[in-house]
């Protein structure tokens, strides 16, 4: 379809004549301009008959005037844009080329511009020049094609598609009875203003139109073959490329499945360990309980003998004393305390404090090892890690008894804010650390001796 207006590419305003293109590159230093099948609006109010050339003017006109009626003459006033070089009058009044040459010739027709390369190739496989060049310039994208002359290194090149493309057109429009005819256009002239004077500046394209007649043309099924070929080859390469993508994708599964098993171990590994931990502290904490049984039991027997006036039981005959085996650990290298015993110590300290209210330390035994437990599940989540220290729930279940805020700290948790929130950074969580605290609370609150010594 002919072009009905010129359309600017750096703005995108449709214009209806080169005349207008040539105002509106004076006004803007535009200078891209296409062909476009695309009409100008023509929106003309049925109330004052005042003409809209867009959407954007009528509404405009509406706020204006109240106007809300437009009629759509947009079809009527539509016409096949003339790229013709325009004329002007001289002083005598002639009308001269705007060249000043002053002659009234036409403008000469020229051969759109292809790719050199590709029309070659063309040529090489048997196809005429003319057939070539029509095939390479028709064949591009939509879009490609701009009126003759409005191309080289201002526009951009067009009509180069790929040989596969300029083969599967030649084979689509065999039958056209223009197919070895030399597409011929005219050049669009644009006009460049400088200063005060106004000068124009032919895009014109110098294409060779010698036809080598000593090259056989081929027949229709020679070109069918050539086209199946070419799309064969392209379908090979398409199927090797996606076997390589496969491949690759194959390789990433198994390097996937072996890091998640090698994860899958380590967090086994490090379970096992911590039950170990776990058993090993219980039944420290168990001995512990029953060596305090013990000493209260001697004591209460002592209490008795004296009540009933016996003497006290003979020393040479009673089992080791404590101060005898605390008198041998003290002269044993004093061992500073691990981070693990002294959670273990804090917890001991917080249930003895408020051993009058076991279900208030329990809660806060439950709540705390809820909060490690989600640090240890989601170290990089920093909700999990950040703690309001004047949060209500918080206060009531760990941080109004003494010794909870002392084991989140043991624990890595640090004070921000002026003593406003608890904080443990992402590069300080020791996820030994935090399951050693876990193993503690498991056994503060499922071992019924924990903290009676």
């Amino acid at each position: 379809m002919a072009g009905v207006s010129l359309k600017c590419g750096d703005c995108g305003a449709l214009l209806k004549s080169v005349q207008e293109a040539q105002e509106h590159a004076e006004l803007t230093s535009h200078s891209n301009f296409s062909e476009s099948t695309e009409a100008v609006l023509n929106l003309v109010c049925t109330s004052c008959g005042k003409p809209c050339r867009s959407k954007t003017e009528s509404d405009l006109h509406t706020k204006r005037t109240g106007h809300t009626e437009f009629a759509d003459k947009t079809s009527e006033a539509a016409k096949p844009i003339s790229l013709e070089v325009p004329k002007v009058a001289d002083e005598s009044g002639e009308a001269m080329d705007v060249d000043g040459s002053g002659s009234s010739k036409p403008e000469e027709m020229v051969v759109p511009e292809v790719d050199k390369k590709l029309l070659e190739e063309l040529e090489g496989m048997g196809f005429p020049a003319a057939r070539a060049t029509r095939a390479l310039h028709y064949s591009g994208e939509e879009g490609d094609i701009l009126p003759f002359g409005l191309n080289n290194k201002l526009y951009g090149d067009y009509g180069n598609a790929s040989l596969e493309a300029a083969v599967n057109w030649i084979v689509e429009h065999e039958n056209d009875p223009d197919i070895d005819q030399m597409p011929m256009g005219y050049n669009l002239v644009v006009e460049i203003m400088k200063s005060k004077a106004v000068d124009f500046v032919k895009i014109n394209v110098p294409v060779s139109t010698n036809v080598d007649a000593s090259k056989p043309s081929l027949t229709p099924e020679e070109v069918k073959l050539k086209a199946q070929e070419l799309r064969e080859r392209a379908r090979k390469k398409k199927e090797e490329e996606e076997k390589k993508a496969e491949r690759e994708r194959e390789k990433d599964r198994i390097r996937i499945g072996k890091e998640l098993l090698e994860a899958k171990r380590i967090e086994e590994e490090n379970e096992r360990k911590r039950l170990l931990a776990l058993r090993k502290a219980e039944k420290e904490e168990e001995k512990r309980a029953r060596e305090k049984i013990r000493q209260k039991l001697e004591e209460d027997k002592a209490e008795r003998r004296r009540r009933l006036g016996l003497p006290p039981e003979d020393p040479a005959t009673a089992k080791p004393s404590t101060p005898v085996v605390e008198e041998k650990k003290s002269s044993l290298p004093v061992r500073p305390a691990t981070k693990v015993e002294q959670m273990r110590e804090c917890l001991r300290s917080l249930k003895q404090n408020h051993k009058d209210d076991d279900a208030r330390v329990k809660r806060a035994f439950q709540t705390l090892l809820t909060y490690i437990g989600n640090v240890a599940k989601n170290p990089n989540e920093e909700k999990f890690r950040k703690i309001r220290l004047n949060n209500q729930t918080f206060q009531d279940r760990v941080g109004a008894l003494k010794g909870g805020i002392e084991f989140l700290e043991l624990c890595g948790f640090q004070k921000i804010e002026g003593g406003e929130f608890l904080f443990l950074p992402r590069d300080k969580v020791e996820m030994e650390l935090l399951n050693s605290a876990g193993a503690e609370l498991n056994s503060a609150i499922n071992n019924p001796f924990f903290g009676v010594l």
